[in-house]
């Protein structure tokens, strides 16, 4: 069969068009945002792909279109498809029907986390022999690719809550079906699709809704909207973690590890761990515990934690240059941002000065739903440097609070100056967008090259 993929390039849907490949299916796609990693995955994996929407793609006469959730009313490539009444599916739908039908599902939800815990649980069941298929939003660093299809009974999926397609509007979540469920925070976010928070717990009440009474939910003990959730029904047993009684993770040393108890007993320990942050021990135990119930002893599971190198675009270094190391990560919410600076400041210790630099890119922060937050998020920063491109609100006035260390750019060459003329050997520049940036990364390196 051969399927084209509206909205190709995004995470989720350039892991349907590497699952799509992997089944025996001729795939093309279509985008308007093309940036690596995702490009140059699908490029890697010989997957054509087709600059803009143009109407024009209906020669390439497809048995299917897959249409991504980005894909909105008045896009010419839709609107030809819906004219001619050609065949279309939403990408969680493909999925559902066509790749997940009779596996034993393993799922992560959350507004935070989902990319790192949901690479966690891979490589875990990786290490354990089971050979995973798995759809991840980002690139695992172990895997190299963000999906894979295996002969495995166990599939591995990051499940977001936003919503399905134009045609569609339930969370993608509630088609996977999961039999192992990770609940790993919950707050408000997405406000260009829910109204507020309570919305967005009926979604997470319909998703345990669909989970067997022989499955598990994982869940963070520390989250009252979780809490909420599951008083609304919860027909599956649960296993708390955060929290006593549960599981739980205490740090031990300065290279990331930790001890790992269940109900106060000590059940063993992780000697090193890469990623940093207690938010990041979270997610690990979280992943530890989902991976127990597909059968991996927590002994296995603890080995692997050692081994697990971490996902791209979360706190992924860049280079160094001139003493300054540049990192990249995915931060765009404050909760997220907050808890990615409390990460790297454990991780680089309480000398080195931490410059933010951040792009307000995401639908929600473009709307200043959260505007009033981001001063505390970016406490931990010793400089904020804002991108204030084409956003509705005033940066420099949301960011007033933090006085003279922060700073708003409308500029992108005029922000790499002032950051490479800031920064000094020993600094930390932690780049934060849930976008390409305009490949400030790379610009950086440059200008503190130069």
């Amino acid at each position: 069969m051969h399927i084209h993929i509206l909205g190709v390039c995004g995470t989720f849907m350039g892991g349907i068009a590497l699952l799509a490949r992997a089944a025996g299916h001729r795939v093309t796609g279509c985008d308007a945002n093309v940036y690596p990693p995702m490009s140059t995955q699908l490029t890697e994996q010989g997957i054509d792909l087709t600059d803009g929407y143009d109407a024009d793609q209906l020669a390439l006469n497809p048995d299917l279109f897959v249409i991504g959730n980005t894909i909105k009313r008045g896009n010419p490539l839709l609107e030809a498809v819906l004219d001619r009444n050609l065949p279309y599916v939403s990408g969680p739908q493909w999925l559902a029907e066509n790749i997940l039908r009779g596996r034993w599902v393993l799922g992560v939800a959350g507004t935070h986390g989902k990319t790192t815990t949901t690479s966690i649980l891979a490589w875990i069941l990786e290490e354990a022999g089971l050979n995973p298929s798995f759809l991840v939003g980002g690139v695992p660093q172990g895997f190299g690719v963000s999906a894979r299809l295996t002969d495995s009974p166990f599939f591995v999926i990051e499940a977001d809550e936003y919503d399905t397609a134009f045609c569609d509007k339930r969370s993608k979540f509630v088609h996977y079906r999961p039999r192992t469920m990770v609940l790993n925070n919950l707050e408000f976010d997405h406000a260009d699709i829910f109204a507020d928070l309570a919305a967005i717990e009926t979604q997470f009440h319909h998703l345990v809704r669909t989970l067997p009474s022989n499955g598990l939910i994982v869940t963070n003990a520390k989250e009252a909207a979780l809490t909420r959730v599951l008083e609304r029904g919860c027909w599956t047993p649960v296993a708390q973690f955060n929290g006593e009684p549960g599981w739980q993770a205490e740090a031990t040393n300065a290279e990331g590890g930790f001890t790992v108890t269940q109900n106060s007993i000590t059940v063993g320990c992780v000697a090193q761990f890469e990623l940093a942050g207690d938010h990041n021990r979270a997610n690990a135990l979280a992943a530890l515990v989902a991976a127990r119930h597909a059968g991996v002893p927590v002994a296995v599971g603890l080995k692997a934690l050692e081994s697990f190198k971490g996902v791209r675009r979360r706190l992924e270094i860049r280079g160094v240059v001139r003493g300054v190391t540049v990192i990249d990560d995915f931060a765009h919410h404050p909760t997220a941002i907050r808890v990615t600076l409390e990460g790297l400041r454990q991780r680089v210790g309480a000398t080195p000065r931490i410059l933010a630099v951040l792009e307000p890119r995401s639908n929600t922060m473009k709307l200043g739903v959260m505007k009033a937050q981001l001063p505390e998020s970016l406490a931990q920063a010793d400089m904020v440097f804002c991108y204030a491109n084409q956003l509705g609100w005033d940066p420099a006035e949301a960011l007033a609070p933090l006085g003279t260390k922060a700073g708003t750019f409308n500029n992108l060459d005029e922000l790499v100056i002032s950051i490479a003329a800031t920064a000094e050997h020993g600094d930390q520049i932690l780049v934060m967008s849930n976008g390409s940036f305009g490949g400030i990364h790379t610009k950086l390196l440059e200008a503190l090259q130069g």
